[in-house]
């Protein structure tokens, strides 16, 4: 039942959101923490497959028939969004030198607000609902 009132809310899309941006965070901060180390390569999460993720899962999701709880059967599963998290893949230049401090350090302020974004969407989301069971307007 509870389950049921969760996914047509906006919860579950900013709780991957934000799922995602802490383990990009923790790629990022590793990047800044050995930027001065010999050989080292900076990393990344691939934001693109996140987001391609999380347009097949919105899909998924607007497909799947009203009042059809999601493992129903019928559209097919939600795919796992947080599996765009366990790939991290390496940034090589032609060069062979990775990303500098600028640039991780701007990823990681884009990537802070966009957690930032996920934290307020949520937020306001629980607000809705908890005023939904209180039945307050």
């Amino acid at each position: 039942m509870f389950q049921g009132i969760f996914q047509t809310t906006a919860i579950p899309v900013t709780e991957q959101l934000a799922v995602f941006s802490q383990a990009r965070h923790e790629v990022l901060t590793g990047n800044v923490a050995n930027i001065g180390t010999p050989d080292y390569q900076a990393r990344d999460l691939s934001v693109d497959d996140f987001q391609s993720k999380l347009r097949e899962a919105l899909e998924a999701r607007r497909n799947r028939m009203p009042g059809q709880p999601p493992g129903d059967a019928g559209p097919p599963e939600t795919p796992r969004i947080a599996d765009a998290t366990k790939d991290p893949t390496t940034i090589l230049y032609h060069d062979g030198s990775s990303d500098g401090m600028e640039f991780q350090v701007t990823e990681m302020a884009k990537n802070h607000l966009q957690h930032n974004v996920a934290m307020s969407i949520m937020g306001s989301q629980f607000r809705l609902l908890g005023a939904a069971i209180s039945e307050r307007v």
